[in-house]
């Protein structure tokens, strides 16, 4: 056997060549050391050769503060005096006799000729003039209703209608004692000046029943909505 392949220690007490593994760790003590040398080397070439590292100057300069005056000092006024409670009324006792009568009114008392005179003769307001409010108790209605339904029909103006137009218009009627329209006007508007002419021709061919007040006939004021609408 040569020398260089020639076992020693162990190894050669035995009489067997060293393992891989046996190899590997007779050399650990070389390479631990070999690293630890070449990581210091390497450690001091970084700071040595790496550039000096600065801080840069974030400082700043801080506004000076203003002095303020304070305002005067307020002096707050005392409170009102309270106010004192009203006197607590005290009911007075008296003797009121229990024989005082009251004397009879007779026409020898108060003669005729020494009445007042009868009040001014009032003068009746024309209520057809403009809408007011009258009494009754039994509100008009109305008669014709298949005519009304077809004059809905007939006055509904094409333009409107064909667009799907509608509107609804309120019409202020003055009915007599006898039930005839004798006014009309219009209340709200519609919004469209061809759907309120529509309305208040409608309106001229409504006939009503007369009101009641009661049991009398009596002339009123009533709004009534004439409503036209698309199928």
């Amino acid at each position: 056997m040569s020398e260089n392949t020639a076992p020693s220690g162990d190894a050669a007490g035995l009489g067997r060549a060293l393992t891989a593994n046996e190899r590997f760790k007779r050399s650990f003590g070389t390479w631990l050391w070999g690293s630890m040398i070449l990581a210091t080397v390497a450690h001091f070439s970084i700071f040595n050769f790496w550039p000096e590292l600065t801080a840069e100057d974030f400082s700043y300069d801080a506004p000076s503060l203003e002095q303020i005056d304070l305002p005067p000092e307020i002096d707050i006024p005392p409170p009102p005096e309270r106010i004192a409670r009203p006197a607590t009324p005290v009911i007075a006792t008296a003797d009121i006799s229990e024989d005082i009568t009251i004397a009879p009114t007779t026409f020898e008392d108060n003669p005729v000729e020494d009445l007042p005179p009868p009040p001014d003769e009032v003068t009746t307001t024309d209520i057809s003039a403009a809408p007011t409010f009258t009494p009754y108790t039994v509100r008009p209605s109305i008669k014709n209703r298949a005519e009304v339904s077809r004059a809905l029909e007939r006055e509904y103006p094409p333009l409107l209608r064909d667009a799907g137009i509608g509107g609804s218009v309120n019409v202020w009627f003055f009915i007599d004692e006898n039930g005839a329209v004798q006014r009309t006007q219009v209340d709200e508007s519609s919004g469209h000046a061809a759907l309120d002419d529509a309305a208040m021709k409608v309106a001229d061919i409504i006939q009503f029943t007369p009101a009641l007040n009661r049991d009398k006939r009596v002339p009123v004021w009533i709004s009534l909505p004439i409503t036209f609408t698309t199928r």
